[in-house]
């Protein structure tokens, strides 16, 4: 009798913490089990043992326990045995989770993800406080205000550096390559997150479109754009996807759907279960001009914004070029569960219409490496794995609509690549100390009448901005600055014209030293045409081909 009612003092116990618990013990009791299935026995059975772990330490432990806290820990403990984006939400994170999705939000203006143990910048969001100090993609966060945030959860890192407009943060980043922690005091603002931020038509007459994200408003904000880029007669167009996080998958498939038209297959998912497993077909009957299409993306560009790429190449409308994509192809839905707590969890693969899987399995290998975090792999070392894993890659061959041949899966990789130029340590140095922007605010004070959109500076501004710079306690040599002189000259020239005519017209000043950018529009000048595109990009792939051959 006493050891019936211990018994049920534990099923008790357990059903007051957590209901699915005793649903698996009060089975293994109680329920004639089929023995056949011995996967569904044994969970059972696991269930039943950790509710006798939990139980134990309840009654026994030498101090009282957190029990909510315990079981948190459990269920993180458990997700860690899958991939990093599988993730359980607390109520309050479960709630904020979809923000970024809905166009608005107060913060610093940073698009983050958790890599290891650290929260890490994907790409900083332009026209953004965090964009004019100089946070680039790749910086760790360490510290906001002084408070470590390694090892805490992205939604956490996110709830510190949110705040009211106007006040200030100090965020703490690890910057690859910059030995010493650096420190930046942000003063917050509403983030508006406009999708399609810069839409205008080059001077050789293509129409360039840069596509931040893809949130609810991308294919209304793409028609509108188009409409107005055809109207002057565009002879071709540049849809700028770096640095590009994703976003929603219908916006990327109702975006393709402008050029490729209705009843198109572009993506389509696989998973386990067959609810996991669907095809997704444009379905508006629209279609733009053939006039060519120029995807750039590179290592930033991600989830939706791959398949948008890989759509366009893979129906033959345009021409891919610049670094392969980041390679998120994975699918995660969302499940509340109990008071409030939910869970993502990845139930599928994306795949493109040319039977490419978008996802690299090797970044969920490294998110999940603690020699990434810990420094215990060398960048080189990674590098190196990256490269192997795009070989290895480029073993599997896939064939675009016309039979062109691409290659898959992990990341989008380019019709042809293009490489950005980087940034030397003063140029780095000179931008995460706000130099250009506050001298420019400085500046437009005593010159704004003489500032127009053709404004140049001289060699009297220049030497001025280095003389400001030093006050700022910026140590630099001359040749420093002959390094990136022709850089120095147009990052000033575009804050200045930025600061009087607004953030477009500063960033159709700045693309002048966009390397990768210029490339691009360099080939709507040498290949007018698409086919000619096309052509253009099997003749390098051939050369490299022979290239790499000989070096072997």
């Amino acid at each position: 009798m006493k050891d019936k009612l211990n018994k049920l003092s534990k099923i008790l116990f357990s059903a007051s913490l957590v209901g699915w618990i005793i649903i698996g013990f009060f089975l293994i009791n109680t329920v004639n089990v089929d023995a056949s299935n011995s996967d569904e026995t044994n969970i059972y059975k696991k269930l039943k043992l950790f509710s006798e772990v939990l139980f134990n330490l309840r009654q026994n432990y030498v101090e009282d326990l957190d029990i909510d806290k315990l079981i948190n820990s459990a269920i993180k403990g458990m997700l860690d045995e899958v991939d990093p984006h599988t993730n359980f939400f607390t109520p309050d994170e479960f709630e904020k989770f979809s923000i970024d999705t809905k166009g608005e939000f107060g913060g610093l203006g940073i698009s983050i993800d958790k890599k290891g143990d650290y929260v890490t910048v994907v790409a900083p969001i332009e026209g953004t406080p965090a964009y004019r100090m100089g946070i680039l993609a790749g910086d760790k966060i360490s510290k906001v205000d002084g408070e470590s945030v390694v090892g805490i959860t992205t939604d956490e890192s996110i709830k510190k550096m949110r705040g009211e407009p106007g006040t200030k943060v100090v965020i703490s980043i690890i910057r690859p390559g910059v030995k010493d922690e650096l420190e930046f005091e942000i003063t917050r603002e509403i983030i508006v997150i406009h999708s399609i931020p810069y839409s205008f038509k080059l001077e050789n007459g293509v129409g360039y479109m840069r596509i931040r994200q893809f949130n609810a408003n991308t294919t209304s904000d793409m028609r509108d754009k188009l409409d107005e880029l055809e109207e002057t007669e565009i002879r071709g167009l540049i849809i700028d996807l770096r640095f590009n996080p994703g976003g929603l998958l219908r916006e990327s498939i109702n975006t393709v759907n402008e050029f490729i038209g209705k009843d198109k297959l572009v993506v389509f998912t696989k998973g386990r279960i067959p609810q996991a497993s669907n095809e997704y077909i444009t379905k508006y009957n629209r279609k733009r001009d053939d006039y060519p299409v120029v995807v750039l993306i590179n290592g930033g560009s991600a989830s939706a914004s791959e398949i948008f790429a890989g759509s366009m190449q893979d129906w033959d409308r345009g021409l891919v070029v610049g670094q392969t994509s980041f390679g998120k192809g994975s699918v995660q839905r969302l499940f509340p569960l109990s008071d409030g707590n939910g869970i993502k969890v990845t139930t599928a693969k994306y795949y493109i219409k040319s039977g490419r899987c978008i996802h690299k399995d090797l970044n969920d290998e490294l998110l999940k490496d603690d020699r990434v975090m810990s420094g215990a792999i060398s960048k080189e070392e990674i590098d190196k794995m990256q490269e192997e894993s795009e070989e290895k890659s480029h073993e599997n061959i896939y064939y675009t609509n016309n039979g062109r041949i691409v290659y898959g899966g992990g990341g989008i990789s380019p019709d042809i690549e293009i490489e950005q130029s980087r940034l030397t340590k003063f140029g780095v140095e000179l931008r995460r100390k706000n130099i250009f922007f506050d001298y420019s605010v400085n500046y437009l004070l005593e010159n704004e009448e003489n500032v127009t959109l053709d404004y140049q500076a001289s060699q009297k501004d220049i030497k001025s901005l280095l003389n400001y710079a030093k006050t700022k306690e910026i140590e630099f040599e001359q040749v420093d600055v002959d390094s990136i002189s022709s850089w120095i000259e147009n990052e000033l020239i575009s804050n200045i014209i930025g600061r009087k005519f607004g953030e477009v017209e500063r960033y159709k000043s700045g693309i002048k030293e966009d390397t990768q950018l210029q490339e691009t529009i360099k080939i709507f000048d040498d290949y007018p045409t698409l086919e000619e595109m096309f052509n253009y990009a099997e003749e390098v792939k051939l050369a490299k081909k022979d290239k790499d051959t000989e070096d072997k």
